[in-house]
């Protein structure tokens, strides 16, 4: 038996943060990585996706070389090159990411399923792994999520892949069906329709369905645009297809056969791989309660990331690690800012235009369309919109939708000024760069009209 003062379990986004800020603290301290270090979004998750996505927006832009008065020859997808590309960026950060943990002082590292079990003193947590076991009064939780396959009958019988076994393929699919209409399937469907692969994305009754109706439908007509098809309905069964590969039948008898599926329905908390006696409280969806400063039900068990609830991305995640290592800082209060990254990006923060009206509030909305953006028009980007919601009585921002070119980074505008409780008027009169996408975020503001 290994006694440490703290015991991490996942090398994801906060872990090795926080691993390593202890063990400058002069604490002994364990990592446990049950699967590979960089969680999610290193591995399968945000940054391989972005590199792939590079690859497909090249191959984009190259078919619309004409446009800008550029004549190229065939344009030639190299698929296998792409995804070695991916994995070539992917595996030297990882790589980094392991020597950095080899080389902090006072942190060994493990590697295996770990299972747990809780002291309700808060004295001495037990963790089993790798036929060791390991003891701590401090357990840091980093667990992360996963994909969660439907109840679909049949779906156990085919070769389903989620994320991971996408991005481990080294042929291009000759037809991609995609099972879920949410963000990580309009992502892939983009990128694969782009790297020469037929689409088709089967989901319910629009794309995207957190957002408001008018941003599904330009979303949908972005993708129809370029070839990706979309089949509206539920999966009643999945079976073989032949020789043509797998076979989706919805619910109203519609049958659609492709050589792949990819399920993108969902996620779920990795707290069940802790084993059933790990003893501290989840809800029922399997995500630990947490304190505003990630405190579980168990004195001295912390939970950070996906796991905890508050938040599934990689921003949410590592930003829970710097709220730990920074008291009195707490999660409470967060402004969550996200992104859907289609081409063009979607970038939103706060209420949307249905949640603003079922609010009850006074509100005021600045909306202008990406083909009256100069920067946008000068770019050959003119699809989508900003949107900026506000209270007409507090003057604070309560939300903003932009989609288009370099909506990623333009929404960060407005979540930070909701994050410091600024008031529209001081974003309003600021001076913006000409021209820039962000100059018409002022510009906006200075035209707001009462939300019908």
């Amino acid at each position: 038996m290994a006694h440490y003062d703290a015991i991490v379990i996942g090398a994801g986004q906060p872990g090795p943060g926080v691993a390593g800020a202890l063990a400058d603290e002069g604490k002994r301290v364990a990592i446990i990585e049950m699967d590979r270090a960089g969680g999610t979004c290193l591995n399968h998750g945000c940054k391989p996706t972005k590199a792939l996505r590079a690859s497909a927006a090249v191959a984009h832009q190259a078919r619309r070389a004409a446009e800008y008065g550029v004549h190229t020859g065939e344009i030639i997808v190299d698929f296998a090159a792409a995804m070695s590309r991916v994995h070539s960026i992917i595996d030297g950060w990882r790589d980094a990411l392991d020597d950095w943990l080899a080389g902090v002082n006072g942190l060994d590292s493990f590697h295996g399923t770990a299972t747990v079990i809780a002291d309700p003193a808060g004295k001495q947590h037990q963790v089993n792994v790798a036929d060791q076991q390991l003891t701590a009064q401090q357990l840091y939780l980093n667990l992360g999520a996963r994909a969660t396959n439907p109840p679909i009958p049949g779906l156990e019988t085919v070769d389903a892949m989620t994320e991971v076994e996408l991005l481990a393929l080294k042929t291009l699919p000759d037809h991609l069906m995609i099972i879920g209409g949410g963000y990580i399937g309009l992502e892939f469907g983009q990128i694969f329709r782009r790297f020469g692969s037929r689409v088709t994305i089967i989901t319910g009754s629009r794309l995207a369905e957190r957002e408001d109706e008018d941003v599904s439908a330009m979303l949908t007509e972005v993708l129809t645009r370029e070839g990706v098809e979309i089949a509206y309905g539920r999966p009643a069964r999945v079976g073989s297809g032949g020789a043509s590969g797998i076979e989706v039948e919805l619910r109203d008898g519609t049958t659609i056969t492709g050589s792949h599926l990819l399920v993108a329905t969902g996620r779920r908390s990795n707290s069940d791989l802790l084993g059933p006696d790990h003893g501290i409280e989840t809800d029922k969806r399997g995500f630990f309660t947490i304190d505003g400063r990630f405190q579980t039900s168990v004195k001295g068990v912390w939970a950070l990331g996906d796991v905890n609830g508050h938040g599934a991305f990689t921003h949410t995640a590592y930003q829970d690690g710097q709220i730990l290592l920074h008291p009195p800082r707490t999660v409470d209060g967060r402004v969550t800012i996200y992104a859907l990254y289609t081409d063009p990006p979607l970038g939103r923060v706060g209420m949307t235009v249905s949640q603003a009206r079922a609010s009850g509030r006074k509100v005021l909305q600045a909306e202008v369309p990406m083909s009256s953006v100069s920067r946008a028009i000068l770019e050959g980007e003119t699809t989508g919109l900003m949107r900026i919601l506000v209270d007409a009585d507090s003057e604070q921002f309560l939300g903003a939708t932009i989609l288009g070119l370099h909506g990623d980074d333009l929404i960060q505008i407005i979540g930070t000024a909701m994050q410091a409780g600024v008031r529209y008027p001081a974003v309003r009169d600021a001076l913006p760069i000409h021209p820039t996408m962000a100059e018409f975020i002022p510009s906006a503001l200075g035209s707001l009209q009462p939300l019908d």
